[in-house]
């Protein structure tokens, strides 16, 4: 027997209360069950244990608040009802993969207009993370590939998708051996049905976690299903420059393959790729009487 309304009734109260103490006694009396049916019940539904899903919800909306506000990492700890900064910094990186504040600086800017990670992948030097890690899942494929014998793959495993869900697998390197140099991101990418857009992504961070530079290919998107094409960002490194961070993003479900991915120094005849505001936003305001 399935209780799919009396769940979602209780995952409602979850979500609306998630800044609050979390009582199995409450959520079981909200959806109309004994405590000791509702933790069964909840657990068969949705496949973890109503105090991992509620930690997991917590963890999240903890990520979101990181990303789209300057509230301190201690604050937004004691909002959703961590003891301490200690154990936040815990349970995010569980999750995460990364500590809170390092989350913010690596993130943070990565989509314009701003907007957590994953288990360990199976490549070595790569990380996963995103607004929702859980609904994709990173692996080696050794049927698909550009060149050679295997290729590294992203995939959208969840029902539904909200909008500006993404995933991206990236990693960070010192920019020390590159200061003053034009360098291109290259790589050949794949994809099948995405539903939202997927690129190659650079970005040049100073000591503290702000951005230089940027290109995430948000004005040449992939979309759809294409087959092996080879693609590239490409960034001047400024003399203050002190972390490089490189990936491929994709926002909504789909696949996407990537593969013989290059970092290397171009000569100054290369054109850069940079994102620049006129490519993305108008001129001037449009419609302010909303009579178009």
């Amino acid at each position: 027997m399935t209780h799919t309304k009396e769940i979602q009734t209780a995952i409602d109260y979850i979500e609306m209360n998630l800044c609050e103490e979390l009582a199995l006694d409450e959520i079981s009396k909200v959806a109309g069950f004994s405590k000791f049916h509702f933790h069964r019940a909840f657990q068969r539904e949705v496949g973890i244990s109503i105090y991992d899903y509620i930690r997991k919800r917590r963890l999240a909306s903890a990520a979101s608040l990181l990303l789209n506000t300057n509230i301190s990492i201690l604050d937004t700890a004691l909002i959703y009802r961590f003891e301490s900064q200690e154990a936040f910094t815990r349970a995010f990186k569980s999750i995460y993969r990364l500590p809170p504040g390092r989350y913010r600086s690596a993130i943070k800017n990565l989509i314009l207009g701003g907007i957590a990670m994953n288990s360990k992948t199976e490549i070595n030097g790569w990380i996963m993370t995103g607004t929702d890690p859980q609904k994709y899942q990173m692996n080696i494929d050794y049927e698909t590939y550009n060149t050679g014998t295997r290729s590294a793959t992203i995939k959208s495993v969840a029902d539904e998708y909200e909008a500006g869900d993404f995933i991206t697998i990236m990693q960070q390197f010192s920019s020390k051996n590159f200061l003053g140099k034009r360098v291109r991101l290259s790589g050949f990418i794949k994809t099948r049905g995405v539903s939202g857009w997927c690129g190659l992504w650079m970005r040049l961070d100073n000591a503290v976690g702000g951005a230089l530079k940027l290109d995430n290919m948000q004005t040449r998107p992939i979309v759809g299903t294409t087959e092996w094409n080879h693609y590239s960002c490409i960034l001047d490194v400024p003399e203050n420059a002190a972390i490089i961070n490189i990936g491929v993003l994709m926002f909504g479900s789909g696949q996407v393959w990537l593969d013989n991915i290059s970092f290397q120094e171009v000569d100054h005849n290369t054109p850069t790729t940079d994102f620049t505001p006129e490519e993305i936003f108008p001129d001037y305001p449009r419609n302010l009487s909303f009579e178009e």
